[in-house]
Order: C-alpha cells, then sequence, then structure tokens
C-alpha cells in the first residue's frame, strides 16, 4: 500500500506505529480495523491532480478482504475445534461402567462379570491354547482353542471353575499361544477392564482410569464392549 505524507494519514500511522524493538516488550500489529483506516485515509487524503490509479484501490481492497476471510475461517475453526472437544469429552463419559479393550495381560475379575480377550493370530494357527495364572503365577485355568485362522478373535473366561464355583476375585494373568508346525509362540493379547471414570488433562488431554489396569489414553482403547 502507498502512504502519502499528509497530517491524517500521519495520524492513523502514529496510533498504529510499530515501537522500536525492547527487550521484554511486544509491538503492536496491524489488523484488520487498522487496515481500513489506513486505506479510507489514503483515499481521504490522496493528491487530487495525481489520483491513485484504481488497480492500486483493487489490489489494496483484494488484501483487505483475504485478510478478513483469512480471520473467519480462523474464527471457524476455532469454533469447530471447541465443538469437537466438547463431543468427545461427551462421549468419553458415556464409557464410564462399560468394558473397553486395551494392549495387556492382566485383568480384574469381579462379583459379576467374565474376562474378554482379544489375540492377534499374524497367521493361522494349528493349534491354540488360553492360559489363566492368578497373582501367585500358578496356572488355575487352561482352555484348547484348537485350530484358529489369521486375524483377531475374542474368546471369554466366566472366571467359573469345573464345579461352578467363582474363582477368588481379584487380578489374573492371561497368555494365548500358537502352535505350528511343532513351533510354539506367544501372542499379544488385549483384556478387557471396566472404565471407572474419565479425567479431562489440561488442554483437554481424555484419561480413561480403567479398574486393575489404572489409567489409559483414549488412543490405548482398540475395543468398546
Amino acid at each position: 500500500m502507498e502512504l502519502n505524507g499528509n497530517g491524517a494519514l500521519n495520524r492513523v500511522l502514529s496510533d498504529y506505529a510499530l515501537p522500536e524493538p525492547q527487550k521484554g516488550s511486544a509491538s503492536k500489529a496491524l489488523g484488520r480495523d487498522e487496515f481500513l483506516k489506513l486505506l479510507i485515509a489514503q483515499l481521504e487524503n490522496q493528491d487530487p491532480t495525481s489520483p491513485q490509479e484504481n488497480g492500486e484501490f483493487v489490489a489494496q481492497l483484494a488484501q483487505f478482504s483475504q485478510l478478513e476471510e483469512s480471520q473467519k475461517m480462523s474464527q471457524s475453526f476455532e469454533k469447530f475445534s471447541s465443538s469437537f472437544q466438547s463431543t468427545q469429552h461427551l462421549q468419553a463419559t458415556s464409557l464410564v461402567g462399560r468394558p473397553v479393550h486395551v494392549e495387556s495381560d492382566e485383568a480384574m475379575l469381579t462379583a459379576n462379570s467374565a474376562i474378554s480377550v482379544l489375540a492377534d493370530f499374524d497367521i493361522a494357527s494349528q493349534n491354540a491354547t488360553l492360559s489363566v495364572y492368578n497373582q501367585s503365577g500358578q496356572l488355575v485355568d487352561q482352555f484348547a482353542l484348537g485350530q484358529q485362522t489369521e486375524g483377531r478373535k475374542e474368546f471369554i473366561w466366566t472366571g467359573m471353575d469345573a464345579n461352578d464355583e467363582r474363582y477368588p476375585l481379584g487380578m489374573y494373568k492371561f497368555e494365548v499361544t500358537a502352535s505350528n508346525a511343532g513351533v510354539t509362540s506367544q501372542l499379544p493379547i488385549f483384556t478387557s477392564a471396566n472404565v471407572n471414570s474419565v479425567t479431562i488433562e489440561p488442554g483437554g488431554k481424555l484419561t480413561l482410569n480403567l479398574a486393575g489396569v489404572g489409567p489409559k489414553s483414549m488412543s490405548d482403547i482398540v475395543q468398546i464392549n
């Protein structure tokens, strides 16, 4: 933008002039309102004997329009971000009391619940086995799962023994193994845990507090039941 040296324009410039850089101080940037004031002052005080070309005015107006649209877009994005975050928080609070799956080989057996175990089979397996250990590391239950195809599979441990009696409540460790051509390997697994509460961290990050597992990020959840 061309600036003519006249009194009115100088007064506008003096109001929004950038001060000399000083340690610990911030400079004042020209915004939309200041841009418009400068343009109006230039129109009012241009030299009538040598008026500014129309093309220059059009270019300046285009710059102003671009600036205004940019600010509107920024405001719209902020509103969208705030709305999206609020929706996430609402969805997270609806998970309280529900079981979710996280990558863990431990889960808590409660009075009325079963435990779901997800296992990832990277290839088809000729034979698979689910083993359950108590807190002392003793094997308390084991199941032959038979042949399994490739992919993620779900297995349910009811927590009941052969006499239809419930195992002692508390934490249990799970292990899923797969055998092919005599070679046995342990698979990555995900166990279910109830969501006790949701914590909204500074900045809006959500943390799920899981029974027996502890705090987990929303990104750690692989399945919601």
